[in-house]
């Protein structure tokens, strides 16, 4: 194993529930727009990647919105800049943290040489908002390469933003492990021939999965893991390792 490449949404950081899903509500405030996105309908939008397109999605089940094309793709697109802002002044006024034990990993990471990589279809904007609140203002020296939803014609499941993270770094698939919450995550990292390992996310805790060398609820612990990596603490860099090199088929609810 020479590289990790991180999701981001939920993978390093629990941001959907209690980041995007809330800025996404302030920014229909803020536009005088009655529309509310409780907890139980934004996991339904996840199914569906990327913020605008959620946003679309959205839009065609409701009355009240534009019914033109071009004006709901407009009001979409404004409402997701401001949705973006509003987010990047929600984690910087520290709303969100890293998941447990994410930190130790990527210190493992720099300490072993272990190359490491964002593969993710949200927003560059996004993405560097909380990664400076929560790695620094430097985070970017510690990734080799950062693909994002701009950098990218097609989303999740799509292979693509995998596709580019290992031309940026000039490696074959099974020379990384990905690591994702979701089953679109996994499902793109599979298409791209990368192995990949499943901390579970808040709004994908019980979702169908298949194919993924290990699944768990966290980098934080050791225990509900599949393999079970045995022992207590977090799970470290050597698990990660044994689990590339032995190469197990996981699956859960599919």
């Amino acid at each position: 194993m020479k590289a990790l490449i991180w999701d981001v949404d939920g993978t390093l950081v629990e941001t959907e529930r209690d980041g995007h899903r809330v800025a996404f509500n302030l920014a229909f405030e803020s536009f005088g727009l009655p529309w509310r996105w409780g907890e139980a309908r934004y996991g339904e939008l996840l199914r569906v990647t990327g913020g605008r397109e959620r946003l679309l999605c959205d839009m065609a089940t409701r009355g009240d919105a534009p019914a033109l094309a071009a004006e709901r793709a407009a009001l979409a697109q404004a409402l997701h800049d401001t949705k973006n802002r509003l987010y990047a002044e929600r984690v910087a006024a520290g709303c969100v943290a890293l998941r447990d034990g994410v930190a130790a990993l990527m210190q493992q990471c720099d300490e072993a040489g272990i190359t490491m990589a964002i593969a993710t279809t949200t927003s560059r904007c996004n993405v560097d908002a909380l990664l400076q609140a929560t790695l620094g203002a430097g985070w970017r020296g510690r990734f080799a390469a950062q693909v994002c939803g701009e950098d990218v014609r097609h989303k999740k499941p799509d292979p693509e933003v995998y596709l580019q993270v290992l031309q940026a770094l000039r490696l074959s698939p099974l020379d990384a492990v990905a690591i994702e919450d979701s089953p679109g995550g996994v499902a793109a990292a599979q298409a791209a021939e990368v192995p990949v390992l499943v901390t579970r996310s808040a709004y994908f805790a019980d979702a169908p999965l298949a194919g993924a060398i290990a699944i768990g609820p966290g980098l934080h612990t050791r225990r509900g893991w599949r393999p079970a990596p045995g022992g207590d603490g977090p799970v470290t860099l050597a698990d990660i390792a044994r689990w590339h090199r032995e190469m197990d088929s996981v699956s859960e609810g599919a």
